[in-house]
This record gives C-alpha cells, structure tokens and sequence, in this order.
C-alpha cells in the first residue's frame, strides 16, 4: 500500500504488508485512527495505526478475505471469506475470529461461481448497526441479520431478482 497525501499528491510511505500480496479491500474506521487492509489470495486482515502507518494488529481468517464491513465503534469486523455462503466475525480488540456464519437453508456449490470462490461477495451493516446484509450471488438472495445477538442470527432473505449471479457471468 502506498499512503498518500491527498492535497498534494505526495507520497508519504510505502506500506510493507508481509502477509499481504496484492492490495485489494481497504476500509478506514469511523474516527479515522485505523485502517483495515486485505489482499486479493490472502486470508489475512492487517491493521494500520492511522498517525504512524504502521501494523499493529494482523487477524487471520478462515479463508481468503473479500468484502469486509466495521462497526462504527471499531470492536468488530465482518468478513466475506471464500468457500463460505455467510462470514466470519473477529474481535478487533483481541484480534481473533470468534464465529463463523452460514446462512440456514441455503445451499451453493463451486460450480455455481464464476468469479471468485466466494458466493457471499457483499456484507453491510445498517446505519444503526442492528442489521447485517449479505448479498448471496449464487442464489439470488439478499439475506438480513440480527446484528445486535453475537453471533448474528437470520432474520429473512430476500430474493433480488429472478435468477442467481452466476447465470449472467456464466
């Protein structure tokens, strides 16, 4: 990663992320002290101390990290993973995942994705972070979560539209 000044244009440090090829999914938390970073084939997510730009926390996942959202209070991440129709939860106080996810009654198959290995490629959480959203490419669903019970719990999915993801890349 390179950390830029965005009023000049200069840069400020190059970013050395051992376990990270490939700069990919960047996020900035809410109050702006740290930034979150993923790669394209890495399961790990380093954190960045804004004001000095350097590592202090690396979280390693189940599997290879995409889509990640924050909570506004910086306590928790949650993470589109490959081979996983749902996420993982990590505690960013300690560093560690402390769930894993599925999405109930929903099933997908490697076949089925075209791009990526990861039929959840989308996570959000509402603006009053009591909902987590989960877009579900292989089956057409948007599926919401109760954000406030650890860890998550399906409330309803949504079918967004008549066929699944793969179909219009396939």
């Amino acid at each position: 990663w390179y950390v830029v000044d965005a009023l000049t244009g200069k840069m400020i440090k190059k970013l050395e992320t051992p376990e990270i090829m490939g700069s990919h999914n960047t996020i900035f938390s809410l109050d702006g002290s740290r930034v979150f970073l993923t790669g394209w084939h890495t399961n790990v997510m380093d954190i960045v101390d804004a004001k000095t730009n350097t590592i202090v926390k690396t979280i390693k996942f189940g599997n290879i990290v995409r889509p990640f959202t924050i909570t506004g209070t910086g306590d928790r991440v949650f993470a589109n993973v490959d081979d996983l129709l749902g996420f993982e939860v990590a505690d960013l106080r300690t560093g560690q995942v402390i769930s894993r996810v599925e999405v109930p009654g929903f099933g997908w198959s490697k076949e089925r994705i075209k791009h990526h290995r990861c039929p959840s490629h989308g996570i959000a959480l509402s603006p009053d972070e009591k909902e987590l959203w989960l877009a579900d490419g292989v089956n057409g669903f948007v599926h919401v979560f109760d954000a406030t019970k650890m860890p998550p719990k399906l409330v309803k999915s949504i079918p967004t539209r008549d066929y699944p993801y793969w179909i219009t890349f396939g």
